[in-house]
């Protein structure tokens, strides 16, 4: 398999233990580990068995190398890292919820060295040089115009250099604030409209083709947990209207319970065959997988990107069902696992697509 580049930021990410709320916690302790959304689908790549690398651009002080320890103790090419000495790492705080308690991000990552390095400051021709794909997101352009004008310049020079290129949608509404005077959700549509006509795969979630382009699956109710199924295949045609550069659509759907119970699965959508396949399935029917206790859901979008990502590189996986079976199978397992990485391996992914779901010791 051929490199898999990831461009992104990457954050200290600050967390009360378990399910403590921060009024609780502080002053006082918080867990410290690294994450972001391109970071958190490198590291699932990496463990799977993928060769993935990470490019963003860090401040050059002790902080930044513990970082890039982390992400190469995991097996991440890290070389194309930039260490720059202007902005900071990035911090987010998040409070895990429980029950009827939602969980709580506070952002703290203005001015961050990704989103203050120009895009001519990457060497695109040497970090895409051994490189079959390109993965980015809808977070990092959220971040200033720079990040936005660097992002554009990924996916033009992974396209010109022949990769193909994955899209997660992911709106982040508090991050589309860099063009005061415009509301996020505008924003965000004038933007990704100028990176999606480079994207082959596009990835969101239930609400992310509503946010950003606008499209609705009729009848749906994200609030209250309830949604059309048979709906979304007509989101992800009208997407490839939109940009009939986009070979493939997935969407996670997510039908939200309770903060610690979800039911998960996905769709993914083929445009040249016109025709959409859902995961998990029982015999000819669409069943969620039913997630009774979630450990922490935050990263749970990015393990699925990576998964998707894995399977469509991997011959034995590439096939439409079987990838979107590996990619909800893969974010399930990520929903019992505390941080953003998934620690899941390729073998327990598809020990869960053959339906072993019982959770019971491994002896």
């Amino acid at each position: 398999m051929k490199t898999i580049v990831t461009f992104g930021e990457i954050m200290a990410r600050l967390c009360p233990p378990g399910n403590r709320r921060f009024i609780q916690n502080m002053p006082g302790s918080l867990e410290l580990t690294f994450a972001g959304a391109e970071a958190n689908v490198a590291a699932s790549l990496a463990i799977f068995g993928a060769r993935a690398r990470f490019v963003t651009a860090l401040p050059d002080n002790v902080i930044s190398d513990a970082c890039v320890q982390n992400l190469r103790g995991l097996g991440i090419d890290t070389t194309r890292i930039l260490r720059v000495k202007n902005g900071r790492l990035g911090l987010y705080f998040v409070e895990k919820g429980a029950n009827q308690r939602p969980s709580n991000v506070v952002y703290d990552r203005a001015h961050s060295s990704i989103a203050e390095t120009s895009a001519d400051k990457y060497n695109w021709s040497e970090i895409f040089a051994d490189a079959r794909w390109l993965h980015i997101s809808g977070i990092t352009p959220a971040l200033s115009r720079i990040a936005f004008e660097s992002s554009l310049a990924a996916v033009r020079n992974a396209r010109a250099a022949g990769l193909s290129v994955s899209c997660d949608l992911n709106f982040r509404k508090k991050l589309w604030q860099w063009e005061p005077g415009t509301p996020a959700a505008s924003l965000a549509r004038r933007c990704m409209s100028e990176l999606l006509p480079f994207v082959d795969v596009a990835i969101a979630n239930e609400e992310d083709a509503s946010d950003v382009l606008g499209i609705h699956a009729e009848g749906s109710d994200i609030e209250g947990g309830h949604l059309e199924i048979d709906r979304y295949p007509q989101v992800a045609r009208e997407i490839t209207r939109m940009f009939p550069n986009i070979k493939k659509v997935a969407i996670t759907l997510r039908e939200s319970i309770s903060a610690t119970h979800n039911n998960w699965g996905a769709m993914l959508y083929d445009a040249e065959a016109g025709e959409a396949c859902f995961a998990p399935m029982s015999g000819d029917t669409y069943k969620p997988y039913e997630i009774r206790n979630i450990v922490d859901r935050v990263g749970g979008g990015d393990s699925f990107a990576a998964g998707l990502i894995f399977a469509l590189n991997t011959p034995e996986l590439a096939a439409p069902k079987t990838a979107i079976a590996y990619a909800v199978a893969a974010s399930c397992l990520a929903h019992s696992i505390e941080g953003d990485f998934n620690f899941s391996t390729r073998a327990e992914v598809e020990s869960l697509m053959r339906g072993s779901a019982s959770g019971r010791v491994v002896r």
